[in-house]
């Protein structure tokens, strides 16, 4: 199965929009952004969610002790790591982690292969500043990541193209933001809908090949280790 995250929830609606539509992750922004939200923010949005929701917390080079102390206020099942940590500082965190890597060419793959994580996320490389839009990931970069462990692709995804990707890439999950809001930090329920209508919709024309993702989800399997 292809579990679906929504990350940057700064609302508590948006949180509910995700958890009706079917998501099995929502993420909170914990690093610089436009959609970084406080502990007692999540907090709060998190305790209108139901059990099966599963939270991450995304953090760029923060240091350990403010990661904890964030999870446990927080109430997080997963950490997302989008900085320049460490395999020994990811394992130190005695949680669920995800590291992420920029797809910003094919060495990436050995950024990912030298880490050693069983499971991470793949992201788009930077948007120029003289282009307009999101960027994607390459999807033959994409499709090679797969290959190395449980993938989590997000870069410039909506329900315009997610099928598109999961079928040349097929990846463990999918993570989507900006793509599904009206704008930064303000999610759309059609948009999210849609969104994850697309995912299933591409997962049962896959049913059968024997390369697309099947069993339990990434994040609830992880979520389950605590």
């Amino acid at each position: 199965m292809i579990d679906v995250k929504i990350c940057g929830i700064t609302r508590v609606e948006d949180a509910l929009a995700a958890e009706e539509a079917g998501a099995a992750a929502i993420g909170f922004v914990f690093a610089r952004s436009p959609r970084r939200i406080s502990p007692d923010e999540a907090a709060a949005i998190s305790a209108r969610l139901g059990p099966g929701m599963v939270r991450v917390g995304v953090f760029a080079d923060a240091v350990r002790e403010e990661i904890l102390s964030v999870a446990r206020e927080a109430g997080l099942d997963v950490v997302q790591l989008h900085g320049s940590e460490t395999p020994e500082f990811a394992e130190g965190l005695g949680l669920p982690v995800i590291k992420t890597f920029r797809a910003d060419g094919p060495e990436v793959l050995d950024r990912i292969r030298g880490f050693g994580c069983a499971r991470f996320l793949l992201d788009a490389p930077a948007r120029p500043p003289d282009r307009a839009g999101s960027v994607t990931v390459d999807s033959a970069i994409a499709a090679a990541a797969s290959r190395l462990g449980e993938m989590v692709l997000a870069g410039g995804l909506f329900g315009g193209n997610v099928a598109a990707m999961i079928e040349a890439a097929r990846p463990a999950a999918v993570d989507a933001s900006s793509g599904l809001e009206s704008k930064p930090g303000k999610k759309d329920p059609i948009l999210i809908r849609r969104f994850i209508e697309e995912v299933r919709r591409c997962e049962c024309r896959m049913k059968g090949d024997i390369s697309a993702p099947t069993g339990a989800g990434l994040f609830r399997r992880l979520s389950s280790r605590r």
